[in-house]
């Protein structure tokens, strides 16, 4: 791994010794809030927030920080994401978390013009880091990876279909799932990616694409040698407030699954 790998594994097995790990399965009922419906957050994503925040301002003093929390409270954060900056999720999956069950991990991307060019995905429960440089490979805890299809027949297919309209859902199951094995999505992008990648999922469709959901993933993925894209194929940019995205373990696969959807004039996001 490189130095900055070895300098950010430090900062999130600390983070994770710290915060994470002893609050997991030992939350309290007031250390859970509700954003939204259904958007939960934790005390412990506002902790591993602010010490990633600080500490990697103090790494990099020049890139700004767009962390999830902090974009809630003030949305003109966002306004950063077309330069340099760090883009922080600190805890994907914080339902999982909150229900002491499931997956869920830190997940960072560093980005410049709107365009991630490295990534980093932390489980503190494996423990595992997955990291990726645009041009130069995805790697597991430090082993170069490539992505590979499950071989199943149908693929497996992974679906937020909650975050679709009535009218998308229902033309979406009754004419695209048939094709495939409906896999049950783990309800944390920093575990759907690499199931994409290391077998578990073959597809899978996104509607929303926050950045700090997608960013770090996407790139993982590509750089294992799947396929991240929007639907015409254009790439994913951190600074788009465009919806819709689909992921592949292999070419073949994202092309056939495509063409179904254009057949029906679907369009993810949409």
């Amino acid at each position: 791994m490189s130095a900055l790998d070895d300098e950010l594994l430090d900062l999130f097995r600390f983070a994770a010794e710290r915060s994470i790990l002893p609050r997991w399965q030992n939350l309290r009922s007031d250390q859970i809030e509700e954003k939204a419906k259904g958007d939960l957050v934790t005390v412990v994503d506002q902790e591993v927030e602010e010490f990633l925040s600080e500490a990697l301002t103090k790494l990099q003093p020049g890139v700004a920080i767009v962390g999830e929390e902090a974009a809630h409270s003030d949305p003109s954060v966002l306004e950063q994401l077309s330069g340099p900056c760090w883009i922080i999720d600190p805890i994907d999956g914080t339902s999982n978390f909150a229900r002491g069950e499931g997956h869920f991990a830190i997940m960072l991307a560093l980005a410049d013009g709107g365009e991630t060019i490295a990534s980093w995905i932390y489980d503190p429960v494996r423990p595992r880091l997955l990291t990726a440089r645009k041009g130069g490979g995805a790697f597991r805890d430090g082993d170069p990876v490539k992505a590979s299809s499950d071989g199943e027949t149908p693929p497996t297919l992974s679906a937020m279909t909650k975050f679709m309209n009535d009218e998308q859902r229902a033309l979406f199951v009754a004419e695209i799932v048939p094709h495939y094995t409906l896999a049950t999505a783990p309800g944390a992008a920093a575990e759907e990616y690499p199931r994409v990648a290391f077998g578990g999922t073959d597809i899978a469709i996104y509607e929303r694409t926050l950045p700090w959901d997608h960013a770090a993933g996407c790139l993982f993925l590509n750089e294992a040698g799947g396929v991240c894209a929007r639907q015409d194929g254009s790439p994913y940019r951190v600074d788009s407030d465009r919806k819709g995205m689909i992921a592949a373990a292999s070419q073949g696969l994202w092309d056939e699954f495509v063409a179904r959807l254009e057949t029906l004039g679907f369009r993810p996001g949409g």
